[in-house]
């Protein structure tokens, strides 16, 4: 059993205890935002401590449907800089500096952003020109141009080669595999046909594991739900409910890969973290001493595990022993030569090919599907009743 150790804690805010952790994917830096609150929290996890660097005060922007949300944040790839949407701008934080120089006029109240992966764009959802659309913004001038709509969030392949986001709608989500764009060229994401379609909406940011070898999906609105997908053949390796009562509110940014191939770290409702190997599918729980629930969990740069507490502290942990070094593979090549891109100028959904990671479906398949039996998928009901209403005959 892995064993883990206190290294560090921290206050925090117990009013607004921090429900997502974004951590910096190459430096000891962390973002800490709530749902209501008005500040980001900066915290160095370098070294085994824990230490708030800054307390930044924003204004988070509001959801579709009017009520608050965290404030938007992303990390730059390489450099400490923390990028926020505040309001109708950009705040820029480093280290060294915050200041009125440091914001950026925005087009809009963005509710997610994501640096591209050589750092050179910010994509930013939604666009100023709708809900359908996102809009891709240079970091330095703030100016933007359009791009295919994209929300919730966006999770990095380790190669830096591929991105998965989520295209939500409330009958059905597509979690969508793109390209990040052409250096020098079109900084847009480049989607590409293979995809994952999920049940109803409301998933959070998909998780690439630290190899690259599993794909998790938090979610959703009805349900709290855990998925897990190998890549690159998004074969579903498990499906489960982590809680049967709707009662029991599980935290929604629970979720964070270990650095050992196929381990992932759930935290739960009771403050116990549940050590999960995705593929035996066997878990172990480390109880917490207090019972204090976890409001939100992440793993750090340096592999140690951030934990928020819903009474607002935050505890640094190392999991031992250490981590055996990742070997490099060529799985997202793999994935590229079975699937290609999407044409930026045409619908997206007409050129999919989705799977829930049992069954794949086409263009064709989809049209043509007329019955369904109670087990299936509200999306796929909903498409066969849409069918049924125009006149598709069963074959």
């Amino acid at each position: 059993m892995t064993e883990l150790a206190a290294l560090a804690r921290t206050p925090g805010d117990d009013d607004f205890p921090a429900e997502r952790l974004t951590c910096h994917p190459r430096l000891s830096l962390a973002a800490a935002t709530a749902t209501g609150g008005r500040t980001v929290r900066v915290l160095d996890c370098a070294e085994g401590r824990l230490r708030e660097l800054a307390a930044l005060g924003v204004e988070p922007g509001p959801s579709r449907w009017g009520s608050a949300t965290p404030p938007a944040v992303t990390w730059h790839p390489e450099e400490p800089l923390l990028v926020m949407a505040d309001g109708n701008s950009l705040l820029r934080w480093t280290p060294d500096t915050l200041s009125e120089s440091a914001r950026r006029p925005a087009a809009t109240a963005y509710r997610a952003l994501a640096f591209s992966p050589d750092g050179r764009r910010l994509w930013a959802s939604p666009s100023a020109d709708g809900w359908e659309l996102s809009d891709v913004v240079d970091p330095e001038t703030g100016t933007t141009a359009p791009a295919r709509r994209w929300d919730t969030g966006v999770g990095i392949h380790p190669s830096g080669e591929l991105v998965a986001t989520l295209a939500s709608d409330q009958g059905a989500t597509y979690c969508l595999f793109a390209r990040p764009g052409d250096p020098g060229g079109d900084p847009a994401m480049r989607i590409q046909r293979q995809a994952l379609i999920l049940d109803v909406d409301g998933y959070g940011t998909p998780l690439f594991s630290a190899d690259g070898r599993h794909l998790a999906v938090r979610g959703n609105a009805y349900v709290d739900s855990l998925d897990v997908f190998a890549f690159p053949s998004l074969r579903k390796v498990l499906s489960t409910r982590l809680a049967e009562d709707s009662a029991e509110e599980w935290p929604r940014h629970n979720l964070a890969w270990d650095a050992r191939p196929g381990v992932l770290w759930i935290g739960t409702p009771t403050g116990s973290l549940l050590e999960l190997d995705v593929e035996a599918q066997e878990a172990t729980e480390h109880a917490s001493p207090d019972g204090v629930p976890v409001a939100a969990l992440a793993v750090t740069a340096t592999g140690d595990l951030l934990v928020a507490r819903a009474d607002g502290e935050f505890v640094l942990l190392s999991a031992r022993p250490a981590a055996p070094a990742v070997e490099p593979n060529d799985d997202v090549a793999v994935f590229l030569a079975e699937t290609e891109e999407v044409p930026q100028e045409d619908d997206l959904e007409g050129h999919l090919a989705p799977t829930d990671g049992t069954r794949s479906w086409t263009g064709a398949d989809l049209a043509a599907v007329t019955g369904t039996s109670p087990g299936d998928p509200t999306w796929l009901q909903l498409q066969a009743a849409l069918n049924r209403a125009r006149g598709v005959r069963a074959t």
